[in-house]
């Protein structure tokens, strides 16, 4: 995907500078929110299409992290670098129950996205291919799932010697309840570059998208 031209934030007329002082120097600077999505409309919109479910988590999870822009501030230097697309990273389960990482572009449709991720894990599970977090790539949104655990709580692995300002969401284990279907989401992000209201709104964009679908999924 292409990002650009390269764009810095205005510190000294951003309104959270204080804030993002304070916060990037903390030795865990970053906060979670677990919460529980509805996704019984999504699965439903989604069912016969080929993607799945998990899928069409993913590609919502990115187009709504492409639409808002504190999802796409990374920390570069002691700056704040504003991308203008960001793309996914997954974890993958092999056969051999290694994993590995594939790599999801949601620059275009459902339709293409569908395909293009679904080669990309293919390729992922293959034990030829390398293990490839690509680590020196900020612009990612890193995604996990958890199938096996309905958690009501998440912590990512950190390597404290990085300058890691990736958002990380994780998804788990759907469980029915009458005509809903509730699936956990984690949300994980730096404090440095955003705070508890840039994270429920894009919880609650995420909510309304996954109840109304069908304008995200139209050329499904």
């Amino acid at each position: 995907m292409m990002q650009g031209m390269t764009r810095y934030l205005d510190l000294d007329t951003w309104p959270r500078r204080a804030a993002f002082d304070y916060f990037r120097r903390f030795d865990k600077p970053y906060f979670n929110v677990c919460t529980r999505i509805d996704v019984a409309a999504l699965k439903a919109a989604v069912a016969g299409s080929g993607g799945g479910i998990s899928l069409a988590c993913a590609y919502l999870a990115l187009q709504l992290a492409n639409a808002a822009e504190p999802f796409r501030l990374r920390l570069e230097a002691g700056r704040v670098r504003v991308y203008e697309a960001v793309q996914g990273s997954t974890t993958v389960l092999r056969d051999d129950e290694s994993i590995a990482f594939a790599y999801l572009d949601p620059a275009g449709g459902w339709r293409d996205f569908m395909a293009s991720a679904q080669a990309s894990i293919a390729a992922a599970r293959d034990p030829r291919s390398s293990f490839d977090p690509r680590l020196d790539d900020p612009a990612l949104i890193h995604l996990t799932s958890l199938p096996w655990v309905h958690f009501t709580s998440f912590s990512h692995a950190r390597n404290w010697g990085r300058e890691d300002s990736v958002p990380k969401l994780a998804f788990g284990r759907l469980a029915a309840d009458g005509e809903r279907l509730w699936m956990p989401l984690s949300v994980e992000v730096h404090h440095g570059l955003m705070d508890g209201l840039h994270v429920g709104r894009y919880i609650e964009a995420f909510e309304a998208a996954a109840a109304a679908p069908a304008d995200w999924l139209a050329d499904a």
